[in-house]
C-alpha cells in the first residue's frame, strides 16, 4: 500500500508540473461539452439555406415559394436563372440544394397535364442536405395535394370527403425515447464521451511513452517496487479520478441543466462513464505494448479515437456497415457505452439486460495483462525510437 501511494504521490507532481496535462483532461472537455451542447441548443439546424430556380414566375410558382420561405427547415437565400447557376452556388458551399420550377408549370396544370417539380439536396453534409430534402418534399407535396383539392372540389365533390381521399388513413407517430426528435439529445450523449474518451487514451499514452522517452521510466517502476502493475496503477488512477469527475461533470450538464431524457436511476449512467474512463486507459495501455513508440502510439490512439465517432455507429447503424468496417466497433470502448446509454437513458430497460455491454467494458481492463512483461522490460531499459 505505502508503494502505491508513492507512485500516487510521483504521478500528482508530474501532472501539477505541466499545465498541460490539467488543460487536456478538465478545460478541453467541458469547453468542448459546453461548445456542442450551446450548438445544439435548438434541437436541430434550422432556417438552412437553399436556392429556388423559378422558370415559370406565375402566381402559383409565387404562392409555392412563399410556402417554401415559411418552412422552418429551410431559408431561400437565392433566386437563380438556371439550373448551372445554382449548381454552382451548391458546389461553392453557398447553398444546401435547390427548389426546381419548370416554365408553363401552371399553365400545364391548369390545362391538366402533369408537371413536374424538381429539387435537388446535397447529401454531402448529411444533416442540412436531409433537413432541405425534408422542407422541398413537404412543399412539393403541399402543393401537389392542393392542386388536386382545387381540381376535386370545383367537379363537384364535398370538401370532407376530398380530405378522406387525398389522406385515407391518418398516421400517428410518437417516437420513443426522443419525441421532440432533437438531435441535440442523439449527438451530444454520442460526442461528448466519444471526445472524453480520445482524450483519456491520447493522456494515457502521453504520460507512459513520455516516462520512456525521457528516460525516467526506471525510477517510476523502481519507485512502484518494480512491480509493473503497480507503476499503472499509480500512474493511471489520478486520471481516472479525474477523467471520471469531469465525465460526470459533463453528463451533470447534459441531464440535470439541459434535462436531456434519464429514463434510469442516475448511477447506472455515472457507472457507464466511469468504466468508459477505465476501459480506454486500458486500451491505451495495450497499444503501448502493442507499439513502444512514442509517435506510433499516439498516432495510433488518435487514428482509432477519430474513427470511433463513425465506426461506432453514432451516425451510421453497424448492420449497414461492410463486415470488414463494422467488426472493428467490436473493439472500441466508446461503443460500449453508447449502447448503455441507448438502453438506460433512453428506452429505460431494467439493468439486466444491458449487463453484457457493463462486463464488455470490464473485460477491456484485462487486455493489458497480456503485454505488462514487454512493458516492464521497456520500461527497465528505456530506448526512444523516433
Amino acid at each position: 500500500m505505502k508503494i502505491l501511494y508513492a507512485s500516487i504521490k510521483r504521478e500528482l507532481r508530474v501532472l501539477v508540473s505541466r499545465p498541460l496535462y490539467l488543460i487536456m483532461m478538465i478545460v478541453v472537455p467541458i469547453a468542448v461539452s459546453l461548445f456542442l451542447i450551446d450548438l445544439m441548443r435548438d434541437g436541430l439546424p434550422l432556417q438552412t439555406p437553399v436556392g429556388l430556380v423559378d422558370l415559370d414566375h406565375s402566381s402559383l410558382s409565387r404562392r409555392m415559394v412563399r410556402n417554401l420561405d415559411s418552412s422552418e427547415l429551410i431559408r431561400v437565400v437565392s433566386d437563380d436563372d438556371g439550373v448551372h447557376e445554382a449548381m454552382n452556388r451548391i458546389k461553392s458551399g453557398e447553398i444546401y440544394g435547390f427548389f426546381y420550377i419548370p416554365s408553363n408549370f401552371e399553365q400545364e396544370t391548369l390545362a391538366g397535364k402533369s408537371p413536374t417539380l424538381s429539387f435537388y439536396s446535397n447529401m454531402t453534409y448529411m444533416i442540412p442536405g436531409t433537413l432541405s430534402f425534408k422542407g422541398f418534399k413537404t412543399t412539393a407535396v403541399t402543393t401537389t395535394a392542393g392542386i388536386v383539392s382545387a381540381k376535386l372540389t370545383a367537379t363537384g365533390v364535398e370538401p370532407g370527403v376530398v380530405g378522406s381521399l387525398l389522406q385515407p388513413v391518418v398516421v400517428q407517430d410518437h417516437p420513443i425515447g426522443n419525441p421532440w426528435l432533437s438531435y441535440a439529445i442523439y449527438l451530444c450523449n454520442s460526442f461528448i464521451p466519444g471526445v472524453i474518451g480520445l482524450l483519456v487514451m491520447m493522456i494515457t499514452v502521453f504520460t507512459i511513452m513520455s516516462e520512456i522517452k525521457n528516460g525516467t521510466s526506471i525510477g517510476w517502476l523502481s519507485t512502484a517496487g518494480d512491480s509493473m502493475i503497480v507503476a499503472l496503477a499509480g500512474k493511471l488512477l489520478p486520471h481516472t479520478v479525474i477523467f471520471t469527475a469531469v465525465g460526470w461533470c459533463c453528463q451533470a450538464i447534459m441531464f440535470r441543466f439541459n434535462h436531456y431524457p434519464l429514463n434510469c436511476p442516475e448511477w447506472h449512467i455515472m457507472i457507464a462513464m466511469m468504466l468508459l474512463v477505465m476501459a480506454s486507459q486500458a486500451f491505451a495501455v495495450f497499444i503501448c505494448e502493442l507499439v513502444p513508440n512514442f509517435r506510433l502510439a499516439l498516432s495510433g490512439v488518435s487514428l482509432i479515437g477519430i474513427l470511433s465517432f463513425s465506426i461506432a455507429a453514432f451516425s451510421f447503424p453497424v448492420e449497414s456497415m461492410y463486415g470488414a468496417i463494422g467488426v472493428f466497433n467490436y473493439i472500441l470502448p466508446v461503443r460500449w457505452y453508447f449502447l448503455i446509454y441507448i438502453d438506460q437513458a433512453l428506452n429505460g430497460i431494467d439493468l439486466f439486460y444491458s449487463r453484457f455491454y457493463y462486463i464488455a467494458l470490464l473485460v477491456f481492463l484485462l487486455v493489458p495483462l497480456t503485454g505488462l512483461g514487454r512493458l516492464r522490460t521497456i520500461s527497465r531499459d528505456p530506448v526512444y525510437l523516433t
